[in-house]
């Protein structure tokens, strides 16, 4: 790198992409069960608790791991190579 040369870096091209504290994914999913519950079958009360809990959780694990959703996915499909 050249002196007096510099790039700005954005925080938006290295930050996780979280919608309400949450991986985009996890967000998306836990949303479309509670709405299938509350919607679909009428279920209100525990499609808000599905909500609630569900988001809740996933906003505690993002928070030590953004990228924790990626990783259990992938430790699911590789279960058999890592066992002793």
């Amino acid at each position: 790198m050249l002196d007096g040369y510099e790039i700005p870096l954005h925080r938006s091209l290295i930050d996780p992409l979280l919608m309400a504290g949450a991986p985009r994914a996890a967000a998306i999913a836990i949303g479309t069960l509670a709405a299938a519950l509350a919607l679909g079958l009428r279920l209100w009360v525990p499609g808000l608790v599905v909500w609630l809990a569900g988001h809740s959780f996933a906003v505690l694990l993002a928070r030590s791991d953004p990228d924790f959703l990626w990783v259990a996915i992938r430790s699911a499909r590789h279960r058999e190579h890592l066992s002793c």
